[in-house]
């Protein structure tokens, strides 16, 4: 038949000459070698070879691949125990800060009510103490200088920085918080409470120095006055800096972490690098 292909090659890989010698045919094997029957070696040499050498490198190549993947899940394992044991040490650093930064303004609050509550009982030119030296409208235990200017603006403000101080020891002393956001969120308005505490007690020494330092000598009062205000606006200033750009900085670093989520859960813990993330979380101050 001239349609018929006589170098067809079978399942196995052999044409009919291949199977005739292997049946053991060399009659037919002749005869079909005479009629231009090639065997599979020479139709396609060395293509089971090639077969074979394919199938190695798709196997190397999954090997690999399964390794690289195996390598990559070890590692990223090995980086959230890592992440996890820094957050635990950070967190009891904040922990330990929280405390010492309650403890302190406790402090500062005692220190200030005292202050305040002593230093309306020892203002200059003392009280009237003597009945046969009453001038008009004055009254036993008055202060001589009641009725000056600046008297008033001290005896205003120490008695504000006064009860704000004791409200201050009044919350530490009576409310324990437990959770550190909460506690943050307490020792955040506390110590707005405070720095208006120092400020009014800082106002009411300013007002008194002109009554002390006298009207020939008010240059000294005006001198310290700068240089007391200086001071505070600067201080302030800063504090209020760096809370302000805290706060920025951890907004901006939890839309990161949120935006890192949704993209990958195997990298859940950290939306940037390993070291990045230390810098952020690990600050050395920051303002309540």
């Amino acid at each position: 038949m001239p349609d018929t292909n006589l170098n067809a090659i079978n399942r196995s890989k052999e044409t009919p000459l291949d199977t005739a010698e292997k049946m053991g045919n060399n009659e037919v094997a002749e005869l079909l070698a005479e009629r231009g029957v090639q065997s599979a070696r020479a139709i396609n040499p060395g293509g089971g070879g090639n077969n074979h050498k394919q199938a190695r490198e798709l196997k190397q190549q999954v090997s690999d691949i399964k390794h690289e993947v195996h390598s990559q899940l070890e590692q990223t394992r090995q980086t959230r125990v890592r992440m996890q044991g820094i957050a635990k040490r950070i967190d009891k650093l904040h922990e330990e800060g929280l405390n010492n930064a309650i403890n302190s303004t406790t402090v500062v609050a005692v220190l200030i009510a005292t202050v305040a509550f002593a230093g309306i009982f020892t203002v200059p030119g003392e009280y009237v103490q003597d009945p046969s030296s009453l001038a008009p409208g004055q009254e036993l235990g008055e202060a001589n200088i009641s009725h000056e200017t600046a008297f008033i603006i001290f005896f205003v403000f120490d008695s504000v920085s006064l009860f704000i101080s004791l409200a201050v020891v009044v919350v530490q002393t009576s409310v324990v918080v437990i959770e550190r956001k909460a506690k943050k969120q307490m020792m955040a308005v506390i110590n707005k409470l405070m720095w208006v505490a120092c400020v009014l007690i800082s106002v009411s020494f300013l007002a008194l120095s002109f009554v002390v330092v006298g009207r020939s000598e008010r240059w000294l009062a005006v001198s310290v006055t700068v240089m007391g205000g200086t001071i505070l606006v600067t201080t302030i200033g800063t504090m209020l800096y760096w809370v302000i750009a805290h706060r920025v900085e951890a907004k901006r670093m939890r839309s990161i972490k949120r935006l890192s989520i949704s993209r990958s859960r195997s990298f859940s813990c950290s939306g940037m690098s390993e070291g990045e993330w230390i810098d952020e979380e690990f600050k050395r101050m920051y303002a309540i």
